[in-house]
């Protein structure tokens, strides 16, 4: 068997990766008779400007970041397949791949599988649509610093602005209220030596957090949908403008 390449850049043909696209990316393009789905895997800790120690398990926002764009922008993909297990990991770098998702205009789903903890939980609501396994597990807690901190009034309302950015990015992705999730994220007693509550996969649909409960033929049935109304709907769209370009 042939030596893998080296990472490459963000950038390439989707439709025809295969393993080499699973290697360097942790990502697939799979492409049937219904449309082009790329599958991102958001595994780990989100590796932000600092490097993690080479035996942990990490999904680099430098990767991930360009190559959203890039299927953004891709004719082939005609959608996004999100698979969640993440501890969570630096905020700065998971909220802005949280940030892209949301943003984007091409159809998106998430499936937590095993864990969307911490900032996964900003990852897991970024899609237009969300799934999450019956024993999946969600950890809602405060924004945490590692390392020298400050101990002045300035660094504490810095805490309490990022926490409000996540808040409100949750909150505006999501239908659970800003009540209920600061509530859960200030919760003493469930976790250990902690602050912050764990919520399974039937809870977080209750709460509005995620929004249905399922595996991977929900989420891909989902997607499907998701992909055939838009398809229409931009079949429509140049049906339209070409009857205006009519004499």
């Amino acid at each position: 068997m042939d030596e893998t390449r080296p990472d490459q850049e963000c950038g390439g043909e989707y439709a025809g990766g295969g393993p080499q696209q699973l290697v360097d990316m942790g990502s697939a393009t799979i492409k049937t008779e219904r449309g082009t789905i790329h599958t991102l895997t958001i595994v780990g800790q989100i590796e932000g400007h600092q490097l993690l120690p080479p035996n942990a398990k990490t999904t680099k926002y430098e990767h991930v970041m360009p190559l959203l764009a890039a299927l953004e922008e891709s004719d082939e993909v005609d959608g996004l397949l999100v698979l969640l297990n993440t501890v969570g990991g630096d905020i700065e770098a998971g909220l802005g791949i949280a940030e892209l998702i949301a943003s984007m205009t091409k159809p998106t789903v998430s499936l937590v599988l095993g864990g969307g903890h911490s900032i996964g939980v900003p990852l897991a609501v970024s899609a237009k649509r969300s799934f999450i396994a019956p024993s999946a597990a969600m950890t809602i807690h405060p924004v945490r610093l590692n390392g020298l901190v400050i101990g002045v009034p300035q660094t504490f309302n810095y805490f309490e602005r990022i926490q409000e950015r996540i808040t409100q990015f949750v909150t505006r992705n999501s239908k659970v209220d800003k009540e209920t999730f600061t509530r859960l994220m200030l919760q003493t007693g469930e976790l250990a030596a902690d602050v912050g509550s764990v919520i399974y996969g039937e809870e977080a649909v209750s709460i509005g957090l995620i929004d249905e409960i399922g595996g991977l033929s929900s989420a891909l049935a989902c997607l499907h949908a998701c992909m055939d109304q838009a398809k229409a709907e931009r079949e429509a769209r140049e049906a339209d403008e070409a009857r205006e370009d009519l004499p």
